[in-house]
């Protein structure tokens, strides 16, 4: 009898143990796949090969964009920059598995830039968040305070058009 109740709180105790797959990484395929989208980014090379074909978009707004529109926004907004990309160190990336099975890797980037116009830098934090399914981004979001570069636009524009009445009213 005595075997048999060890026998039971053996069992009980490896079986009280075996928790399944990790629900929580900072190392996975699918964080390798950010990581290269990122890199891509920071190259200007616009592959949209990770996205799954239906894949949705949205960056700081519920406007949803397709993969390639998403990397068109991207190419537009390039105008405004001499140079920009993701710092190389102190960026967090985490995968989690959700109660409901599904897989999303979150990241935490600062990111730089070089205005175009002035040559002012801008560092921004940016919050971006990608579901995957079978190894390809379904779903995409990105949130950052773009205040600092929208004010930017907008002195430069500011200073053209004054510049501008200026040059005509001495026509």
């Amino acid at each position: 009898m005595k075997k048999l109740f060890a026998l039971g709180c053996v069992i009980a105790l490896f079986v009280s143990c075996n928790q399944g797959p990790a629900r929580y990484t900072q190392a996975s395929a699918e964080i390798d796949t950010v990581k290269h989208l990122l890199s891509n980014y920071d190259s200007k090379s616009y592959d949209t090969s990770m996205y799954a074909d239906t894949s949705k978009t949205n960056y700081n707004s519920m406007k949803t964009m397709s993969a390639s529109e998403a990397m068109d926004y991207h190419k537009q907004a390039d105008a405004n920059y001499s140079k920009r990309g993701f710092k190389a160190e102190g960026q967090e990336y985490e995968m989690v598995i959700t109660d409901d099975g599904e897989t999303w890797v979150n990241c935490w980037l600062e990111w730089q830039g070089t205005m175009a116009a002035n040559d002012k830098e801008i560092s921004v934090p940016i919050h971006l968040t990608f579901r995957f399914v079978d190894g390809k981004i379904v779903r995409e979001y990105g949130y950052w305070d773009p205040t600092e570069i929208v004010l930017t636009l907008q002195e430069v524009a500011a200073a053209a058009k004054a510049a501008e009445e200026m040059a005509e009213e001495t026509e």
